[in-house]
Parts: structure tokens; C-alpha cells; sequence
């Protein structure tokens, strides 16, 4: 365990396509949705504690979900919660937390990691991730961690790398979001292409010089901060920077620029979570390919997702593929593949019943 490894959870997410069960006021990070007993950013807070200690674990957050970070990771001091005034997606998320552990810790290296990803096979995990801050530490390389693929998916990025027999950190040749079919086919045919997990792992020092070199105006908005950083000012001055920060990933302002990239390969039972579908895939599931998370009875049904209430009984007959989503305020009955229409469905909830359903 290395004392200067720091380990930033990104949590600032709403989500749309985990509704009706998250919320605009509690989304799917702070939920058990794999049923251990933990949310989803409390299990990606227990996976670091054998890599890091705790005073070394941030947070990014909306400062909407301040309150539930501090009920379910108590450990946390209220600096190691950076709060984000408004949504600018995860290149300021991470500029901010670069520029806040620099000044703390001029010499640490730095994972970054979404809160609301699952991951199985945690020994094969630290594995992957001490071998990528090996790298990052002496190389001073930009390091994403890629995902061995088994199906062509056309809902995350791929990363293309070059082949480098016996070398586990690859340099990384193109980056492709979101392939159509055909395209995501041609990728898992080539063997040469991995999904991106959109967990990176640098040394401080790396990436405020990709910041610098990329997105000088950027890194010049977060290097601002350094008097303000630790002090009372800081909230003030975040508020102030957000406002004239771009929305940007960090794909798009540093990866797939700079020249220094490269992809350590994993194979650690990950999902993203991203949907209904992506959930269905990870639970348990009776003879007839059904999850059920309540009470239900199912008759000439299969592969569908059924979650309800378990003192309130649902029959479900001639079904296929299909979420039965049954919560106090809504009920939700459609094809659980189809992810893309959910923010339909929040949309029209919104017009007809107002905001209480978000």
C-alpha cells in the first residue's frame, strides 16, 4: 500500500436509466443495486481501502448529494468531499481534484473512478490497477484501464492499442465511442480492441501537464485555486470557476489528445451498469432466465426483470424480455433492452405529473 496513492470516486451522476428505482435525489450510486447490502459508491469506497487508506479516498460530487455522501461514507473528512455547483461533465470533475491533491501532495498518483460501475473478481482487479500505477509512477504515462470484450456493444467506447507481445501496459492507438453494430463487430473480430471502463490512473505531475498542454484554459481556471483550496474561499471559488468551465469529458480534452496514452488490459467481471439490461445480466436468475426482487409469480415468462415490493404479490403470464418496475408512485412495464427511452419516459412523467416522480 503506497502513502501516496490517492483515489478520486467520481458520483456526481443523476442517471435516467436506472428510473424509477433512482432518482434525481438518490441515483443509482447510492443505491444497493446488486443486493450486497452496500451502494454501489460504498462497494467502489470498500475496493480502494486494500490499495489506499481512507484519508486518501475523494469524492466529486453535486453538492446536492453532499448529505448522502457524508451518511454512507462517514469516514470521509467534509475536505475530501469536492462538491460541484453544476453538471460539466468529467474533465473539470477532474481538474478540480487534480489541482486539490497537488497541493496537498505534489508527489501522489491518482486513480480516477466512476462510483456506479460493478466489479466481481477484486483480487484480479488490484492486480490490474497495481500494475497500471507501477507504470504511471515510473513512466509518467496517462493510463485508462480496458476491458476485454465478449460481444459486440454498442454502448460503450473501445479503445484500439498496439500489440506488443508480452508487454501488459499497451500504447493506445485510437479511441471510438459508441460503434454502430457492424462497426462494434469488426472491433471484437480484430482482437486489438478493448472497452473502456473510464478508470484512469496518472501521477499528478502527468496530468496537470496533459492539463497545461491540452486544455491550457482549463488548468489555468483549477491552478487558481491553490490559495483557495483547504480554506473557506474554496467553495466561493468553485462556484465561480464552474461557471466559466466548458462541459467536456476528459476523452475529448486530454486522452485523445495527448501522446503519452496507453490501456492496461483487465478481465475482472466489470459491468457499467447502464441499464436495466446491464443489471438483468449480473443477478441471479430463476429457471426461466427471470430476475425477481420482490414477490412474483411468473406463467410462460422469461429473461424479464421483476422488482417490486415483497409484500405485494405480481403475476406476470406471457412475458419476454421485458421490466415489470413496481414502486409506490410509478409503474413502469417495458422492454428492458431499450435504455435509450427512458429519458422519454422522465420527460412525459414530468409534464404529466410535475417533478415529484423524478
Amino acid at each position: 500500500m503506497s502513502k501516496n496513492v490517492h483515489v478520486v470516486i467520481m458520483a456526481g451522476g443523476s442517471g435516467t436509466r436506472f428510473w424509477p428505482y433512482s432518482r434525481d435525489g438518490r441515483p443509482k450510486q447510492f443505491l444497493d443495486v446488486v443486493g450486497t447490502g452496500r451502494s454501489l459508491l460504498q462497494m467502489t469506497f470498500d475496493r480502494f481501502i486494500e490499495i489506499t487508506t481512507p484519508d486518501k479516498i475523494w469524492v466529486v460530487t453535486n453538492e446536492k448529494y453532499d448529505g448522502l455522501v457524508k451518511e454512507q461514507l462517514p469516514d470521509l473528512g467534509a475536505d475530501q468531499i469536492l462538491l460541484e455547483p453544476e453538471k460539466r461533465n468529467t474533465a473539470p470533475c477532474i481538474a478540480y481534484a487534480a489541482y486539490k491533491i497537488l497541493k496537498q501532495d505534489p508527489d501522489a498518483s491518482m486513480i480516477v473512478t466512476p462510483s456506479d460501475h460493478a466489479i466481481f473478481k477484486e483480487k484480479e482487479f488490484r492486480k490490474v490497477i497495481n500494475t497500471a500505477l507501477k507504470d504511471a509512477t515510473n513512466e509518467e504515462h496517462l493510463i485508462t484501464i480496458g476491458i476485454r470484450p465478449n460481444r459486440p456493444e454498442i454502448g460503450y467506447g473501445y479503445i484500439q492499442y498496439i500489440s506488443e507481445p508480452g508487454s501488459t501496459v499497451k500504447k493506445v492507438k485510437t479511441f471510438t465511442e459508441k460503434p454502430q453494430l457492424d462497426l462494434a463487430k469488426k472491433f471484437l473480430e480484430s482482437g486489438d480492441f478493448l472497452w473502456n471502463s473510464g478508470i484512469f490512473i496518472w501521477s499528478i505531475d502527468a496530468i496537470i501537464r496533459a492539463f497545461e498542454t491540452h486544455d491550457e484554459e482549463m488548468a489555468t481556471l483549477f491552478a487558481g485555486g491553490l490559495k483557495e483550496y483547504f480554506t473557506k474561499g474554496e467553495k466561493s471559488f468553485i462556484k465561480k470557476t464552474y461557471s466559466h468551465c466548458k462541459n467536456i469529458s476528459i476523452d475529448y480534452a486530454i486522452m485523445e489528445k495527448a501522446e503519452n496514452v496507453y490501456v492496461v488490459p483487465g478481465e475482472f467481471g466489470w459491468s457499467d451498469l447502464g441499464s436495466w439490461n446491464a443489471l438483468h445480466e449480473i443477478r441471479d436468475k430463476d429457471k426461466n432466465d427471470n430476475v425477481i426482487e420482490g414477490s412474483a409469480l411468473t406463467y410462460d415468462s422469461k429473461d424479464n426483470f421483476i422488482k417490486g415490493n415483497k409484500d405485494k404479490l405480481i403475476l406476470v403470464q406471457g412475458m419476454e424480455g421485458y421490466l415489470i418496475a413496481d414502486f409506490d408512485d410509478v409503474l413502469l412495464i417495458c422492454k428492458k433492452e431499450d435504455s435509450s427511452i427512458f429519458k422519454d419516459f422522465i420527460s412525459d412523467a414530468k409534464s404529466h405529473k410535475g417533478g415529484k416522480l423524478i
